[in-house]
Parts: C-alpha cells; sequence; structure tokens
C-alpha cells in the first residue's frame, strides 16, 4: 500500500472530468448516513438527487460536487444489486463521486490501455464502464470511470493505448448510468481479481478493510484540494 500511495502522491494531479472547469469549483459533498440535511430532504429518485445536488452546487457557488470515499450511505436500498437475502448489505462508497449536472467529457487518469469495458445495466448499477489498466515505475494498477453514456463504449478494444488527458468517454445521463444523479464514479484498483467491465464500487463493513487497501482514495491522484 505504501507503493501506491507514493507513485499517487508523486504523480502529477490528472482531471477526470470537464477539465476547463478549475478545481476552485469543486465542492465537497457529504452523502452519508449523518448528513441529517440530505435525511430530512429525502431523496429517491435520480431526479431528487440531481435538484438536491445542483442546490448544493448553487449554495457554494460551484460547478462539480465531489467526495464519497469511504463514506456509507442509503442510496443503495433501493437496488438489490447491494443487498438480497444471501448477502450482507453493501454500504460503503469505495470510490470518488464527481456530480455535475450536464453533459461532461471524461478524460483518461493516466496513460495506459484499456483493460475491460462493459454496460453493467442493473438498476442501480454503474451502466456504461471502462477500466484502464496502468504501469508506473513498475507497480500495475487499473482506474474505473462508470456511470458513461452508452456511445461511450462504441469501438473500443481491449489493449488500446490510452494518454493520460485523452478523452475516453462521455458522462451518462439517467437511466442508463444506472439511474443516478448525472455523475462520474472514480476508482481506484489494485487487483481487479479476475473481474473485466466491472468491479465493486461499494462495500459491506465486514469487508471494508480489504478494499481499502486494494481501492486507496482516487484523490491521491487527482488532488482535489
Amino acid at each position: 500500500m505504501n507503493a501506491i500511495h507514493h507513485i499517487l502522491k508523486q504523480t502529477e494531479s490528472a482531471k477526470v472530468i470537464a477539465n476547463h472547469i478549475d478545481y476552485a469549483y469543486y465542492s465537497a459533498l457529504d452523502l452519508s448516513v449523518t448528513n441529517e440535511h440530505l435525511a430530512q430532504h429525502k431523496p429517491a429518485t435520480a431526479q431528487d438527487y440531481e435538484r438536491y445536488i445542483q442546490q448544493h452546487l448553487d449554495n457554494h457557488q460551484a460547478q462539480i460536487a465531489f467526495g464519497g470515499y469511504n463514506e456509507t450511505r442509503n442510496l443503495y436500498q433501493r437496488s438489490t444489486v447491494f443487498k438480497n437475502d444471501n448477502t450482507d448489505e453493501r454500504n460503503i462508497h469505495i470510490g470518488l463521486d464527481l456530480w455535475i449536472n450536464e453533459a461532461a467529457p471524461i478524460y483518461a487518469a493516466l496513460d495506459g490501455k484499456i483493460h475491460s469495458f462493459q454496460n453493467n445495466d442493473a438498476l442501480g448499477d454503474y451502466g456504461p464502464t471502462i477500466i484502464l489498466h496502468h504501469i508506473i515505475d513498475g507497480f500495475t494498477f487499473h482506474t474505473l470511470y462508470g456511470h458513461l453514456s452508452l456511445d461511450s463504449l462504441n469501438e473500443k478494444k481491449v489493449g488500446t493505448f490510452v494518454k493520460k488527458g485523452q478523452q475516453i468517454a462521455s458522462l451518462g445521463l439517467p437511466p442508463i448510468n444506472g439511474d443516478y444523479a448525472p455523475h462520474l464514479h472514480f476508482q481506484i484498483i489494485i487487483d481487479m481479481e479476475n473481474k473485466t467491465g466491472d468491479y465493486p464500487g461499494v462495500c459491506s463493513s465486514k469487508t471494508l478493510a480489504f478494499y481499502l487497501q486494494n481501492c486507496p482514495d482516487p484523490n491521491l491522484l487527482l488532488k482535489i484540494k
């Protein structure tokens, strides 16, 4: 873990969405179970969350809201992807979300190759997803980009090289994006555990220690102030 932390900290910051928007116009957003203001609003649909997030952006004179790493949330309760009779509830978010209520280009965080891609189309899932493979100083890891537009998967090929800052996708809208308010789920993954086109972005309390090790904080790379 120290190796990946060192690599990410030493790497020049990367923007993965709407790169014309300066970090000065980003605002931290709390969607956790401890947010009493969110609990009072009781958002239930993608449209409810769009309104809530837009109000947050307006109140903070911001254009992008970000946050969610290691955050316990209630918003997954509507989906059987995160809870069924045979599994522990998964409600702890292990990526970083970048919320913007408009169409937006998505960029590769680093030089790399396309590892895999697919449309994870269940309610509450990622929707269209792209995963890139990176090697820096001999260390292999991956970046995942979820909640994309369906067109983002067109003409993609496993193994294609992409450069840092190259547009690889565009942001998806509900219901194609898993039926969420528009946002990019960005995640760093060390070991893909032989998965392709998908990797858990939400975990249970029982598996949290593993996922925090395998999925370090994406802001180590993005470096949002």
